[in-house]
């Protein structure tokens, strides 16, 4: 195989799926569509990357990176062809192959774009485009033939015949050409279409009528090269690189109990023996540990679970979470919290920015924000850390084995020495001392009720 380059085509608006973040930043399973191309190129580890940008250009260039990776601006969208003209002042005199290819084509694999490549140069052509056959071809381009098979051009939908658009045979925009003689041909295209664009598809038409060799590299699948132009089609996206991302899982050794209803991004990882159950979302970069059960219904995001954890209807985020322990359900665990060896966290409680040292309970209907935790404390109900005063964000500290009654509010900054039992009901607003009992609370005065009993009588 010859020197390559590569052209992401990433300039265009993408008006169909209604939107201010530019097309190629949908994601796709947590990751921009764009980044699973440049994956997927990487992966030939080519001389160049040159992503072309346009629409909101700036945003692109922020949320992109990468080894080898250079931006050229196109300042007009005048089409892909122009697009790939824009590469022209980078790659002057280089001689190689150049693959160009859309960056909203997610699903396309590197092996795939290998064996293009070996294909184009194998068969010495000038130029190779990249086709699949499409039962429903509406919307692509139609590769052209000669009697001999030999690609004579290639037509576009809005400029097809009732005759090509019965072709079932189509571009997937992803082309080989050979530089440096693509760019003399590329300065021979007119926009003589309905859109008035450079269309790069015109290239192989104009290397034919010089004479020069030109071919399709006809592959069988043709999902792998779905261009994602509209919200239907990134779902479609969606669902394969999900079902690759749960099969991979599967394989490793982790229970999905219903795919269709599980949620992983691609740079989650999953231990060994965890079981997830229907309804789970793991987003981000999140570490689930080895014989975890997750769900159902539970959210996490970007964080740390270690092994045997179990999270039952639970939102976690930005947080660690300990061996052994035991979240939900109906809990929310917020980011900067670290909860460590089994501690347990129940239902309709919420956890923020706080740590829960080992063993400590938190059972149910609290709120613990701003707070340190010591070991084996535990926690009543409708217990509430009061950790803002309006102005600041104040920290709560409770020492080890220290027992706090229900519906207690602590009233920070406060500390809670060790092995302390509050009474239930006390609003703490001062430092209680080591092995103390702390009752904070009116005394309890009963007094007689008088009963009015009033009669009306109706004439």
């Amino acid at each position: 195989m010859k020197n390559i380059a590569v052209v992401v085509l990433a300039a265009g608006e993408g008006t169909r799926m209604k939107s201010e973040l530019p097309k190629v930043l949908h994601e796709v399973c947590g990751k921009p569509m764009i980044s699973w191309v440049l994956e997927s190129v990487q992966g030939l580890k080519p001389r160049d990357i040159f992503v072309v940008v346009g629409h909101k250009s700036q945003v692109v260039r922020e949320n992109i990176s990468g080894d080898g990776i250079s931006f050229i601006e196109q300042k007009k969208q005048l089409g892909s062809g122009h697009a790939l003209m824009q590469v022209e002042k980078r790659l002057s005199g280089w001689h190689g192959s150049i693959l160009v290819l859309c960056a909203d084509t997610p699903l396309i694999k590197a092996d795939t774009l290998a064996a293009l490549l070996k294909f184009h140069c194998g068969e010495d052509n000038a130029a190779t485009v990249l086709s699949v056959t499409n039962e429903n071809p509406f919307g692509y381009g139609r590769i052209v033939r000669s009697p001999l098979g030999q690609v004579e051009k290639i037509v576009e939908e809005k400029d097809a015949s009732p005759d090509v658009r019965r072709i079932k045979e189509i571009n997937s925009g992803i082309y080989c050409f050979e530089s440096p003689a693509v760019w003399g041909t590329l300065k021979k295209i007119k926009p003589e279409n309905i859109k008035r664009e450079y269309y790069l598809t015109d290239a192989l038409d104009i290397l034919n009528s010089l004479g020069k060799k030109t071919g399709a590299f006809l592959i069988k699948d043709a999902g792998e090269v779905l261009g994602v132009n509209s919200r239907a089609e990134l779902a479609v996206a969606e669902k394969v690189k999900r079902a690759e991302i749960l099969e991979r899982l599967m394989v490793s050794g982790v229970t999905i109990v219903d795919p269709r209803n599980t949620y992983i991004s691609v740079d989650a990882r999953i231990g060994r023996d965890s079981i997830i159950y229907p309804g789970t979302i793991v987003e981000g970069k999140s570490e689930i540990g080895s014989g975890c059960r997750i769900g159902p219904f539970t959210f996490v995001s970007d964080s740390e679970l270690g092994n045997g954890v179990e999270a039952r209807s639970a939102y976690i985020y930005g947080s660690k979470v300990g061996d052994g322990a035991k979240i939900g359900p109906f809990t929310h665990i917020r980011p900067g919290t670290v909860i460590k060896t089994n501690v347990r966290v129940g239902n309709f409680s919420e956890v923020k920015n706080s740590v829960l040292d080992e063993g400590s309970k938190v059972n149910h209907l609290s709120y613990i924000g701003d707070a340190t935790l010591g070991k084996k404390v535990n926690v009543g109900a409708g217990t509430i850390t009061c950790n803002y005063d309006g102005f600041k964000k104040h920290r709560t500290v409770i020492g080890d084995r220290s027992f706090i009654g229900s519906n207690v509010n602590l009233v920070a900054p406060v500390t809670v020495g060790r092995d302390v039992v509050i009474g239930a009901g006390s609003t703490i607003t001062e430092d209680i001392p080591s092995k103390s009992l702390a009752i904070a609370r009116a005394r309890q005065v009963n007094k007689k009720r008088k009963i009015v009993i009033s009669v009306s009588h109706k004439g």
